[in-house]
C-alpha cells in the first residue's frame, strides 16, 4: 500500500530541494526523518514536513504497518517563479527570480 503527500508553491528552489531529496530516497521513514532533521538546509525542513504528512496519511488506512514504510519516491517539480527587480547603479534594474517548488513524497510499505 502506498501513501502520498503533496506540498505546492513552497518558496524553496527546486534545484536545491532535489539535492536534499535524493539523499532520502529509498530510506526507511524513520531514517529519512532523522536525516532531514539534522540537515541544515531550508529544503530539509520543508521535506521533513511533507514526509511527516505522508506518514500521517498512511496511518489513516487500517492494516498498514507505519513502522515498515520507506520513501519510495520524491518528486520535486518547478512551480511558478516570482519575478522581482532590484535597482542598480546608473538607473539600471536587475532581474531577481524567486523560484517555487511542488514537492510530492510517496511512501510504500515493506522494502524495495
Amino acid at each position: 500500500m502506498e501513501s502520498k503527500a503533496i506540498c505546492k508553491f513552497q518558496r524553496v528552489s527546486p534545484r536545491k530541494t532535489r539535492l536534499v531529496a535524493q539523499n532520502i530516497k529509498g530510506l526507511p521513514v524513520e531514517d529519512a526523518l532523522n536525516q532531514l532533521k539534522f540537515t541544515p538546509n531550508k529544503p530539509a525542513g520543508v521535506l521533513y514536513g511533507v514526509v511527516r504528512s505522508a506518514l500521517a496519511n498512511a496511518s489513516q488506512f487500517p492494516g498498514i504497518d507505519v513502522d515498515s514504510m520507506y520513501v519510495k519516491d520524491v518528486v520535486v517539480n518547478e512551480g511558478p517563479t516570482w519575478k522581482r527587480f532590484m535597482p542598480r547603479s546608473q538607473g539600471r534594474a536587475m532581474h531577481i527570480r524567486k523560484r517555487t517548488s511542488h514537492i510530492t513524497v510517496i511512501l510504500a510499505e515493506g522494502q524495495e
